[in-house]
């Protein structure tokens, strides 16, 4: 397994550092400066109906942090989608729902965060590809964009 790792992400990493060095440099704070900032989780009430959430629900505002967490225990080869893992948080945080928009924001932090781990080498980083489609919106965004998504999938169901 480990070889077929290192087989994908050989050409990957050898193409992307030119540009990831580029991109730490330019950008102001890199994922991982993102993802490590301190957050708290918050718990309120709705005072009026929001996207798939009705007035007087009780919300989850998670952090990347808590995102990172829940991803880390999706089992080897098991795929999930954001809407389970926003219900799962929503149970486990005795809310009624979890913020979409937040946790939209925070799982791209927490994507972002681990490819940029990868990149630099990191053993274990967070498997988020358990989580983000490769056919969502998020994912075409994501600089390992969809493709690594996919080729990470299929390489765990192997």
């Amino acid at each position: 397994r480990g070889s077929k790792v290192r087989a994908l992400l050989g050409p990957l990493k050898a193409s992307l550092k030119k540009e990831a060095f580029f991109i730490f440099i330019v950008m102001k704070e890199s994922w991982i400066e993102k993802f490590n900032q301190p957050k708290e989780m918050i718990i309120k009430v709705l005072e009026k109906d929001f996207s798939d959430m009705k007035a007087g629900e009780v919300m989850l505002i998670a952090t990347p942090k808590i995102i990172d967490e829940y991803i880390n225990h999706v089992p080897k080869s098991y795929v999930t989608d954001v809407k389970t893992m926003r219900k799962d948080l929503a149970f486990t945080y005795q809310a009624d729902v979890t913020c979409p928009v937040t946790t939209g924001i925070f799982l791209r932090v927490v994507s972002e965060a681990s490819f940029e781990k990868i990149i630099l080498g990191e053993k274990n980083p967070t498997p988020f590809w358990r989580v983000v489609d490769p056919k969502s919106n998020l994912a075409k965004k994501l600089a390992c964009g969809s493709k690594f998504i996919r080729d990470m999938r299929a390489l765990e169901a192997d």
